[in-house]
C-alpha cells in the first residue's frame, strides 16, 4: 500500500437521541473513529499516520515501539506496520507467558518480534535503546503510546474535521492515556470551544504537564478552553467496575456503538454523568471521540 492516508477519512459523526439529552437541552454526537480501519483504529491510527511516514521518508525498514502486554498501541503498531510493509519491533513491559494473550498472539500474527523488559527497567524504557538497537540494528522508534509532535499533525487532522461542525461554546470530549490525543485536540480545534479530557489513570492530573510540554512552542492564543475530568478513572487503568462495565453493555443495545472499559467507555459514562448534573449550558453541542481500542474486548 503506498498511501499514507487513513484508511477512512472524514469518519462519521453520529447524533445520539436519550431523553437525558432531550431533557437538559444538549445534543449529543460521537465521533466515530473506531471506525477508521478494523485493526488500526480510532487515535492509534491518527498517531501513527505521520510517524510511518516519516519512518519511510528516513529509509527504516525496522519500527520499534514501547508497550504493555493489553496495550491497543503494540496491537495498532503491529498491524499498521505490516499494512505498510515494516518491520515491527515491540518491547513489552515485564515477563513473557506463554501461551500468549490475545493482544501479544495478534501482534505476532502480524509479524511482531517481542522482547520483553522488567517492570523496574521499564520506568526508564528509552535509556535501554542502545541495547535494543545492538539486539536489533538500526530502527525507527515511535514513543510509548504514540505520542509525539508527528502524532500531533495526525490528530490535527481530526481536530479540522471537527472544526466543520462545531459552533461557538461547543465541547469536544475526549479519553486520556499518554495526552497525545488530547494535546492534538487542543492543538487544532477553534479557539472559541471547549475540551474536556477523562484521563483512564487514577491520578491524572499529572497529565497537565505532559499535556503542556507537547504544546510548547505552539501559539497558546489560538488554543480552545481545555481541562481534565479526573472524577471517571472508576479505579485505575483496567480494574473491571460493575457499573461501569452495566453502562457499557446498555449503550451497545441502545445505540449498536460497542464501547470499551479502558478510555471510550469511562469517557462516554463521565460525560452523560456530567450532563445528568446540568454540568453543560442548554443548547450546547457535545462531541465525544470514540478513539477505537475494542481489541481490549476480544
Amino acid at each position: 500500500m503506498e498511501s499514507f492516508e487513513l484508511p477512512i477519512e472524514n469518519t462519521p459523526l453520529q447524533e445520539l437521541t436519550d431523553s437525558i439529552f432531550s431533557e437538559n437541552g444538549v445534543r449529543f454526537f460521537v465521533k466515530r473513529d473506531d471506525l477508521t480501519h478494523p485493526e488500526v483504529s480510532g487515535n492509534k491510527w491518527r498517531k501513527l499516520k505521520y510517524n510511518l511516514l516519516q519512518a519511510k521518508k528516513e529509509g527504516y525498514q525496522k519500527i520499534l515501539t514501547f508497550g504493555g502486554a493489553y496495550s491497543n498501541h503494540i496491537h495498532a503498531f503491529a498491524a499498521a506496520g505490516k499494512l505498510y510493509g515494516l518491520d515491527t519491533i515491540g518491547v513489552i513491559r515485564g515477563e513473557e507467558h506463554l501461551p500468549l494473550n490475545p493482544t501479544l498472539d495478534f501482534a505476532t500474527q502480524q509479524g511482531m518480534e517481542l522482547t520483553y523488559l522488567d517492570r523496574s527497567s521499564f520506568r526508564d524504557y528509552k535509556s535501554h535503546i542502545p541495547v535494543l538497537e545492538e539486539k536489533f540494528g538500526s530502527f525507527y522508534m515511535a514513543p510509548m503510546g504514540g505520542s509525539n509532535t508527528l502524532a500531533l499533525k495526525g490528530v490535527g487532522e481530526l481536530g479540522e474535521e471537527l472544526n466543520e461542525v462545531l459552533e461557538a461554546g461547543d465541547y469536544v470530549c475526549t479519553a486520556c492515556g499518554t495526552g497525545g490525543t488530547l494535546a492534538g485536540l487542543i492543538s487544532s480545534l477553534r479557539s472559541d470551544v471547549n475540551v474536556i479530557g477523562f484521563p483512564a489513570l487514577k491520578g491524572g492530573e499529572f497529565l497537565y504537564d505532559d499535556i503542556n510540554e507537547f504544546l510548547e512552542g505552539l501559539d497558546a492564543s489560538s488554543f480552545p478552553q481545555w481541562t481534565l475530568n479526573t472524577d471517571y478513572h472508576f479505579g485505575g487503568y483496567a480494574k473491571k467496575k460493575p457499573e461501569l462495565m452495566a453502562f457499557i453493555d446498555q449503550f451497545h443495545q441502545k445505540y449498536n456503538i460497542e464501547l470499551e472499559r479502558i478510555y471510550t467507555g469511562k469517557m462516554i459514562y463521565g460525560v452523560t454523568d456530567l450532563i445528568k448534573q446540568g454540568y453543560f449550558n442548554k443548547g450546547q453541542k457535545i462531541i465525544v471521540l470514540h478513539s477505537g481500542g475494542l481489541q481490549i474486548n476480544r
